[in-house]
């Protein structure tokens, strides 16, 4: 069974990844040390210290860390179908996040597939 976990907290995200227009999570900051390709991760959704729903299991295919001003449409696009601008995409990170949000911040993107069948 998987032992890390990509959460998110919009009801919305749950719709998005259950049809596989989110392929993708852009977060704050380095997370390289934390997800790897190749790692087997379970996909939740639910609110911060509360239940979560498990959507399904992914395993992580790129992390590719660099300045959220060098993201492609197509990358932000995977992350969320409905931005496709680096300076809407800080907006909206900057609301998650709770503090402005500048091109110049560091960002990690992950891409997953997620894994149908049973895996064990």
């Amino acid at each position: 069974m998987p032992m890390f976990a990509l959460n998110f907290y919009s009801p919305v995200v749950a719709d998005q990844l259950r049809t596989g227009r989110k392929t993708a999570t852009i977060r704050l900051g380095d997370k390289s040390p934390k997800y790897r390709k190749g790692m087997i991760v379970t996909v939740l959704v639910g609110t911060r210290y509360g239940p979560r729903e498990k959507i399904f299991d992914a395993v992580i295919d790129r992390v590719e860390v660099k300045p959220l001003g060098e993201l492609s449409p197509r990358e932000i696009e995977h992350d969320n179908p409905e931005i496709r601008r680096v300076d809407e995409l800080a907006r909206w990170m900057g609301q998650l996040y709770n503090r402005e949000v500048s091109e110049a911040d560091t960002v990690t993107v992950i891409r997953f597939s997620q894994i149908i069948g049973t895996m064990f």
